[in-house]
C-alpha cells in the first residue's frame, strides 16, 4: 500500500499584508500531481487545512478542490481538524459533504465506531485500519478540577494520559492482517518546531510522548510541526511539515510530502517528494547598501529586511523602492533605542520642539529633517 502524507496547509494565511492563495493553489496543485505520478492508494491530510477558523470563500473553495481532486481515480482521502481549523465546521459541514462523495473527514475526537476509526480496502486488496484523532486542546483533554488541584507539570502528565488512553481505544481494532495507521494532529516530545507554529499551542507543555503509538502501529502521520521531520519510536513516526513556507522562521525548511509504503508484514519506508509552487522566503541583514545589493540576488522571493544602522525618516519607504518584494523592515536590536534608567525629564517649562527632540534623541533617530518638519508643522498648526 502507499500512502501520501500532507499537513499543515494553512489556506487562505497572509503573511505581513500578503495574500498567499496564488501560491497555495500552485502548491496543493503540485501535490494533486504527486498524488498521480505516485499513484498512491491512500491520502492522509493531518490537519490545518485552513489558516483561520472563519476561512474565506476562496480558501473552502480551494480546499474543496483540492481535496476531490486527491479522491480522484478510487483514492481514499483521510482528514482530520487541526487546531487552526474550525472543528464544527470539518465535523458537522465538511464531514456529511464529503463523505458523500467517499472521504473519511473528522473535525472532532470521536469513538471508534463513530468514526474515529476506519477500515478501508485499497485497490490492491490490502486493508488498513485508520485511527484519526483531531487536534485535542488541553482545556477538553483536563478537566477543570485537576486544573485547579494540580500544578503545570501534572497537567502536562494529565494531558498526556488522556491521549494515551484515546489512543489506545481508537487503536483496539488493529489486526496482524492490516496496515495500521495512526494520525492526529499534536505536539510530539522531542519533536523540532517550523518556526511558524502558534506559541500558545507549542510553549505550554502540551506534548504527548512517541510510545503513545502502540507497536502495533505501522505508520504515524503527523500534523502540527510545520517541519518534515522523523521521530523515533515503537513505530516509524513523521510529520511532513508544511508544504510551503509560511513564516519567515521557516524559511529553511524544505517543502515536501511524504510517501509511505508499507504492507501489513513490511515497515514502512518514508520517502520525502518535493513541492514547488511555493515563493521563496529570504532574511537579509545589513545596511541599506548591503541589503539592497544583497537583495538583487534573491530573485522573487519575499523578503525581510533586518538594517544594521540608526533609523531615519523614510528608511522603510526606501527599502521597499529599491526592493520591492520585501515585506517586512527591521531595525537590528544593537541600533534601536535604549532607554536610560533615570533620564526621565519634567516636561513644565519646556517647549514641544524640545521635547521632540528629546524623543528623537531617545529613539536614537538620527535624522535633521524629522525636527524641521515638526517644527514647521507646528508652526502651521498654531
Amino acid at each position: 500500500m502507499k500512502i501520501l502524507h500532507t499537513a499543515d496547509w494553512h489556506v487562505g494565511k497572509v503573511l505581513k499584508n500578503q495574500p498567499r492563495i496564488d501560491e497555495q493553489r500552485a502548491v496543493l496543485r503540485d501535490l494533486v500531481r504527486v498524488a498521480d505520478s505516485e499513484d498512491v492508494d491512500l491520502v492522509i491530510v493531518a490537519g490545518d487545512l485552513f489558516e483561520t477558523a472563519a476561512p474565506t470563500p476562496q480558501a473552502q473553495g480551494l480546499v474543496m478542490q483540492t481535496l476531490m481532486a486527491l479522491r480522484s481515480e478510487g483514492r481514499h482521502v483521510v482528514v482530520l481538524a487541526g487546531n487552526h481549523d474550525n472543528a464544527r465546521l470539518v465535523q458537522d459541514v465538511y464531514r456529511p459533504v464529503l463523505g458523500e462523495l467517499g472521504m473519511h473527514v473528522i473535525g472532532t475526537p470521536q469513538r471508534p465506531d463513530r468514526g474515529g476509526t476506519a477500515t478501508l480496502t485499497a485497490r490492491s486488496g490490502e486493508q488498513a485500519v485508520v485511527a484519526a484523532l483531531p487536534f485535542l486542546s488541553h482545556r477538553h483533554a483536563v478537566r477543570a478540577a485537576e486544573v485547579l488541584l494540580h500544578n503545570p507539570s501534572q497537567h502536562n502528565q494529565d494531558y498526556a494520559n488522556r491521549v494515551r488512553a484515546i489512543v489506545g481505544t481508537l487503536c483496539a481494532g488493529f489486526t496482524g492482517d492490516t496496515v495500521n495507521l495512526v494520525t492526529t494532529h499534536a505536539t510530539l516530545l522531542g519533536g523540532r518546531w517550523g518556526g511558524g507554529e502558534r506559541a500558545v499551542q507549542t510553549l505550554l507543555g502540551y506534548e504527548v510522548p512517541p510510545d503513545t503509538f502502540p507497536v502495533s502501529t505501522h505508520y504515524a502521520a503527523l500534523g502540527h510541526l510545520h517541519r518534515y521531520q522523523e521521530i523515533g519510536g515503537p513505530c516509524p513516526i513523521a510529520y511532513s511539515g508544511s508544504p510551503i513556507a509560511l513564516d519567515f522562521g521557516e524559511e529553511d525548511n524544505q517543502s515536501v510530502a511524504l510517501i509511505v509504503t508499507v504492507t501489513p508484514d513490511s515497515r514502512a519506508r518514508i520517502r520525502p517528494v518535493p513541492l514547488t509552487g511555493g515563493r521563496r522566503l529570504a532574511t537579509l541583514r545589513g545596511t541599506l547598501d548591503e541589503v539592497v545589493a544583497a537583495g538583487e540576488e534573491a530573485g522573487d522571493a519575499f523578503l525581510r529586511v533586518i538594517l544594521t544602522q540608526k533609523a531615519s525618516a523614510g528608511l522603510a519607504d526606501l527599502v521597499r523602492e529599491k526592493l520591492p518584494n520585501t515585506l517586512d523592515v527591521q531595525i537590528d536590536e544593537k541600533f534601536r533605542a535604549q532607554a536610560q534608567a533615570g533620564a526621565v525629564r519634567s516636561r513644565i517649562g519646556r517647549s514641544p520642539t524640545d521635547l521632540f527632540a528629546d524623543f528623537l534623541s531617545e529613539k536614537e533617530v538620527d535624522d535633521p529633517r524629522l525636527a524641521a518638519m515638526f517644527a514647521e508643522l507646528l508652526e502651521e498648526s498654531t
